[in-house]
């Protein structure tokens, strides 16, 4: 918005020349996410507690997670909030890259609030159906597939295709109906894979910062013509204002950590993880990097990959063996990953403080492959 309103004064007051740089309103962007956060953080928090949106705690879960019963939920909103105004404050309206990432996180966000008002709100412990949820999540991939397909963002690449980090100019061109599918399976993914990661205090907001930190240099790079010759990528016209997304998103991650670390005030539940999953999923489909994403996002990607293991390793041997043997043979002492360590004793906050390290080194990883080609 202050994008088209303040960029034509730039002929009569030279400091409006600053709206035209990427790299400012980014910045800014990312500022006012955290002091908006800071102000709604509270009254949301207060609000839920009014109306009693509580968390609930599985009984087989770890014992000092009880004390975590009747936290405020829902807590989501301040993300959603603090990420896609300013958004929408800072960024280039008429912007594709940017109207996508947030409808897909919009579109997210409504999903798991769906789900989080049926449980907390309605009284309902099994919330929204898993077929429905996953319904809501294919069908927006299908959508979203099928839009990039009839509508290309840019000609440089083609509609259907993806990219491998390592490589140089390396393009992976899918068929139509394959490419759809890809889409879908990296949107519902990722979404879920952060679902899953939401279970410690701090864990998945703060692995969001660390993300949408490696997605704002990633959009940032690719949008720059000089930036993309130099590192051997395929510029993205437009991709650039992506970063002004990212930015916002790292502020909302960052402004909503300060209620939700240990101990949390407020979960931001599947309203909050579900929209932050969409959106690093649909910024990876957009700048075409979708593998650079089990990069960026690798604990997610071994949170979700305990379950997995877990579940089917369990079906397995209760078939095979029955259900005593499956359940006295289990892969991992409790799945997602993050339990697992906390039933091998280790503190909630070092169980964070280290998968936060490993997210970092993640990040550098994937940032990496820019210059590993």
């Amino acid at each position: 918005m202050l994008y088209h309103l303040l960029t034509p004064l730039a002929d009569r007051f030279i400091a409006f020349n600053l709206f035209y740089y990427i790299s400012f309103r980014a910045a800014a962007a990312a500022f006012t996410a955290i002091v908006l956060a800071f102000f709604v953080g509270p009254l949301m928090i207060r609000k839920l507690k009014q109306h009693n949106v509580g968390q609930v705690i599985r009984a087989e879960g770890p014992a000092s997670h009880q004390a975590k019963r009747g936290t405020p939920t829902m807590g989501g909103g301040i993300v959603l909030l603090c990420t896609l105004l300013p958004t929408l404050l800072w960024a280039q309206l008429d912007n594709r890259y940017v109207i996508v990432a947030a409808v897909a996180t919009l579109w997210m966000g409504a999903i798991g609030f769906v789900d989080d008002y049926l449980k907390f709100v309605s009284g309902k412990p099994r919330g929204l159906v898993a077929r429905h949820k996953l319904i809501g999540q294919v069908t927006f991939g299908v959508v979203l597939g099928t839009y990039l397909l009839l509508n290309p963002l840019v000609d440089t690449v083609p509609a259907s295709s993806t990219t491998l980090p390592f490589f140089k100019y390396v393009v992976v061109t899918l068929p139509p109906l394959l490419y759809v599918v890809f889409v879908t399976l990296v949107l519902t993914g990722t979404s879920n894979a952060v679902n899953l990661t939401d279970g410690l205090d701090g864990l998945a907001i703060g692995l969001s910062a660390i993300a949408a930190v490696a997605f704002a240099v990633f959009a940032y790079l690719f949008g720059r013509i000089d930036a993309a010759e130099y590192l051997l990528v395929f510029y993205l016209p437009g991709a650039g204002e992506l970063t002004i997304f990212c930015a916002s998103l790292f502020g909302a991650a960052l402004g909503f950590l300060w209620f939700n670390a240990h101990p949390a005030e407020v979960f931001m539940g599947d309203t909050g993880s579900l929209a932050l999953g969409g959106a690093f999923g649909t910024v990876a489909i957009l700048l075409k990097s979708e593998f650079l994403l089990l990069l960026v996002g690798g604990v997610f990607v071994a949170e979700a990959l305990s379950v997995i293991i877990q579940t089917g390793v369990f079906r397995h041997r209760k078939r095979r063996h029955g259900r005593e043997y499956a359940e006295q043979h289990r892969v991992f002492r409790m799945a997602p990953l993050h339990h697992h360590f906390e039933k091998m004793g280790w503190a909630e906050s070092k169980v964070v403080t280290r998968f936060y390290i490993i997210g970092i080194l993640c990040a550098l990883f994937a940032l990496s492959t820019l210059k590993i080609r």
